[in-house]
This record gives C-alpha cells, sequence and structure tokens, in this order.
C-alpha cells in the first residue's frame, strides 16, 4: 500500500497544531514508513489505537487545511510567482528585440547621413 504523501506536507505545515502522541504517531507512520505493529511496539499503543490515531489525525489535518488553507494559499501565490517569472523573461525577450531593432535603425540613419 503507497501512503498518502500530501499527508507528509500537512504534517509539515500542521503538524505542530495536533497532539503529540498524533503527530508523533503520524510521523513514524509516514515518515519513518512504520508498520502498524512497529508504531505499537513504539509508542505502547495496540494496533488499533495505532489505526485510529492516524484516521483521526488525518481527518484533523485535512479539516485544518480546509479552514485554514494555508497550502491552497502557497501553491496559489508558487503559481502566481512562475507566472510572473514568466511574464519577466517574456518581457526580457521582448526588449531585447526592440533594442536590436533599434540598433538595427540606427545604423540604417547613420548610413544615410
Amino acid at each position: 500500500m503507497k501512503k498518502n504523501l500530501g499527508v507528509n506536507i500537512l504534517l509539515d505545515v500542521y503538524g505542530t497544531l495536533l497532539t503529540d502522541r498524533q503527530r508523533v504517531t503520524l510521523e513514524l507512520y509516514y515518515g519513518e514508513d512504520l508498520s502498524l505493529g512497529e508504531i505499537s511496539e513504539e509508542t505502547g499503543i495496540t494496533r488499533q489505537g495505532v489505526m485510529n490515531c492516524i484516521h483521526k489525525s488525518e481527518k484533523k489535518l485535512f479539516e485544518l487545511e480546509t479552514k485554514l488553507g494555508l497550502i491552497r494559499k502557497f501553491r496559489e501565490l508558487s503559481e502566481d510567482i512562475d507566472r510572473l517569472e514568466g511574464l519577466i523573461i517574456q518581457a526580457e525577450m521582448t526588449n531585447r528585440e526592440v533594442l536590436a531593432q533599434i540598433d538595427d535603425l540606427m545604423v540604417a540613419i547613420k548610413g544615410k547621413i
């Protein structure tokens, strides 16, 4: 089973808003890629308790993102920055073309003088 990589991002952003038990359990499950049994041994929680903690913690992370939208806002801002970089490159290219045309025109004008 491939674990949800999106939860790692949610955990990075909102992890401090979870209880210590929730945060540690998710870090072991997603970050360390431990099984439910391994987490159970490590934390002293039953396998069922680990599974319940993971589901409850994931739900809380998704609720936080729905309410606060920090990851969505970051992605939107990143997209805006990418568009801005593209426009800057386009402007630089356009200005080079205009400057080249001005140079050509100046040479032509000087040739007529």
